[in-house]
């Protein structure tokens, strides 16, 4: 006989079982399955027409618009050749007013030129278009000290130095300062420019700034004029204080 001599209880199938006896289509998350006459399950009416399950709509895209090209006529074009750095042009002062304006005139003054080592290929350029400009302004050979110095940080000390002994109408500053991979050309430029600034202000002697600052040694080709300018700034802030001092006198 089966389940004799046996430890277990005989087996009937759902006595003694832990879990429910499986039934189909009760718990399942899934819908039963339909054999195409009707749905499978407890108390399901086989004769019964399977419903079919509604269709989920797929969710479109909205249609892509395209944009109307731009108008080229609503954006002028911008003439490049129009664009430049500074704005050329002289102004008038109207009649009426008392003027002081000076000249670049050199005659029986003396100037001195603080000129960096430091670039000399390109400072040595800026001098001899400064010492140019000072012979056509009319200013005497022995009428010129030019005092070389290592670098463009070291032009403010000297442009002082000299403005101190009062021997000069004006003092030109010549150097160049290139841009390189670290913060160094800032803080050199930065520095010669407030500090011949500083040099001019407490010493009363117009200093001029003839320092080039450059992306690249290329761009010095067209800004060593910027010596020559330098000398005939110098002059004719050398000549507005001399008118003014004379004014003073009267």
């Amino acid at each position: 006989m089966s389940g004799v001599g046996s430890t277990e209880p005989p087996g009937i199938s759902g006595v003694g079982s832990t879990e429910p006896p499986e039934i189909s289509g009760v718990g399942s998350t899934e819908p039963p399955k339909s054999d195409g006459a009707g749905f499978a399950g407890a108390g399901a009416d086989t004769s019964e027409r399977a419903e079919a399950w509604p269709e989920v709509p797929v969710a479109q895209g909205e249609p892509e618009v395209a944009e109307p090209p731009a108008n080229e006529e609503d954006e002028p074009a911008v003439d490049a050749t129009n664009v430049s750095e500074h704005a050329a042009g002289e102004f008038a002062v109207p009649g009426g007013y008392g003027v002081l304006e000076g000249a670049p005139n050199g005659a029986r003054r003396s100037v001195g030129i603080v000129v960096s080592r430091f670039n000399g290929a390109i400072t040595g350029r800026l001098l001899e278009g400064a010492l140019s400009a000072l012979d056509e302004a009319g200013v005497a050979r022995e009428s010129i000290t030019v005092m070389p110095v290592p670098g463009a940080f070291e032009l403010p000390l000297a442009a002082m130095a000299l403005a101190k002994t009062r021997r000069y109408a004006c003092i030109v500053a010549l150097g160049c300062v290139i841009r390189g991979d670290t913060p160094h050309f800032d803080l050199v430029a930065g520095e010669a420019a407030s500090g011949l600034q500083l040099a001019a202000l407490e010493t009363g002697v117009p200093v001029s700034f003839g320092v080039l600052t450059l992306e690249e040694a290329a761009q010095a080709d067209d800004r060593v004029a910027k010596g020559a300018e330098a000398v005939r700034t110098a002059l004719e802030m050398a000549d507005v204080f001399s008118q003014l001092r004379a004014a003073a006198a009267r």
